[in-house]
């Protein structure tokens, strides 16, 4: 069975779940101007204005231009896929008087991007598609089930984000032994990405900072392309990096401190601020768990790094991760303004996380570390093999 065979399958729980009796995709174009919901429900783009709609019973069907029609037929996810050349006016107010949805669930969100994937001149063709009709006043957000179709992950795609990590902990263990004074951060980001390009496979994310290398005290940080600043004596260095995977990504961050000289201790305020950073890991992890929001979670590492006197961060603890390095709706995030709803929605079986804080060290530079766990029934299990100890060079 393929993920998107699973997806749709699992598509239609959700929407039994949640009393929705009917969504709709909409979209055109969808190699320029992609709803990212797609990549779980089709796998493949389309040309032509096109609508997607399942049923609470499970029916599935596609509405799509003639020629995009054998492209969409041949993956067998759409028993019915009903072909158009001048319009699809009349095919969608037939299925939609057919069904007769009270609830009719379309892809617009303002808290979760990967939930918002109709665009604006697409939801006015609906709505003018709809008018005279009662269902107009039936749409409603498509958020609840996009939330929960990417954070739910399946055994197979829990499998291929596992291997995405394993493969990401290879590469950063073999930099390690790279590693020494006086190369660039450009240096470091290439070594990685020759790791990567060895096994045939691409970034996590953009590659203009993926890897993310910053070292030292007033770097530029993780969004930001590596610069041709040297690695020296006394630096706290980072690396922010994930690899994809049979489409599905890893995305961790670790740590080294180089020794000013070959005997020289771990200054006491390195190690203390990196011992923060791996306990607030460690508290969070024990207080994620199904049901809880996820302000609650970021919560308990957030003051733990606070209370030892640093400063917060200006960051969400984790995010989801799956298809995209950033996926999923719930956040493990403050209730910053930013965040709109995500941080209050409850923690779900399935879904998986980073946990990533920070302690700004001053005269040296960021101790970070990203590890990624998956919720189970009771607590969370950690998928990276977490960084106990600073990495010394």
């Amino acid at each position: 069975m393929s993920i998107q065979q699973e997806k749709l399958s699992q598509a239609v729980s959700i929407m039994n779940e949640l009393d929705i009796d009917m969504w709709i995709t909409l979209v055109r174009e969808s190699e320029t101007s992609p709803d990212p919901v797609l990549e779980l429900t089709l796998g493949r783009n389309i040309t032509w204005l096109s609508a997607f709609i399942i049923t609470r019973q499970g029916d599935k069907t596609a509405i799509v231009g003639s020629l995009d029609e054998p492209g969409v037929s041949s993956t067998g996810l759409y028993p019915t896929v009903v072909p158009y050349v001048a319009s699809m006016r009349d095919d969608m107010l037939r299925i939609l008087s057919g069904a007769d949805p009270g609830k009719i669930a379309v892809n617009f969100s303002t808290s979760d991007v990967l939930a918002d994937g109709l665009s604006h001149g697409a939801y006015l063709t609906l709505k003018d598609y709809l008018k005279d009709t009662p269902y107009t006043d039936r749409l409603m957000s498509a958020g609840g089930i996009i939330g929960a179709l990417r954070g739910r992950k399946s055994s197979e795609e829990l499998e291929r984000i596992s291997c995405a990590i394993s493969i990401t902990e290879e590469i950063l263990s073999e930099l390690t032994g790279d590693l020494k004074l006086g190369l660039t951060e450009k240096n470091v980001a290439d070594i990685i990405t020759g790791g990567m390009k060895k096994r045939g496979l691409e970034a996590a994310w953009d590659i203009d900072h993926c890897p993310a290398v910053f070292t030292g005290p007033d770097s530029a940080g993780a969004h930001y392309s590596p610069t041709d600043r040297e690695i020296e004596p006394g630096h706290v260095l980072n690396v922010d990096f994930g690899v994809k995977y049979l489409e599905y990504c890893s995305d961790m961050q670790r740590t080294w401190y180089f020794r000013r000289s070959s005997g020289e201790q771990i200054p006491d305020e390195v190690q203390r601020a990196f011992e923060a950073v791996r306990d607030a890991v460690r508290k969070a992890s024990e207080a994620l768990e199904p049901g809880i929001e996820g302000w609650k979670v970021d919560d308990v590492a957030r003051s733990h790094i606070t209370s030892l006197g640093y400063e917060e961060y200006p960051h969400a603890l984790g995010h989801q991760i799956g298809r995209k390095a950033h996926d999923g709706s719930g956040l493990l995030c403050p209730r910053w303004e930013r965040y709109g709803t995500l941080p209050f929605e409850k923690v779900e079986k399935g879904q998986v996380y980073t946990l990533e804080p920070r302690a700004t060290i001053k005269g040296y530079g960021v101790a970070t570390v990203e590890e990624i766990v998956v919720v189970e029934e009771k607590g969370c299990r950690f998928l990276t093999h977490p960084q106990e100890d600073l990495w010394v060079i």
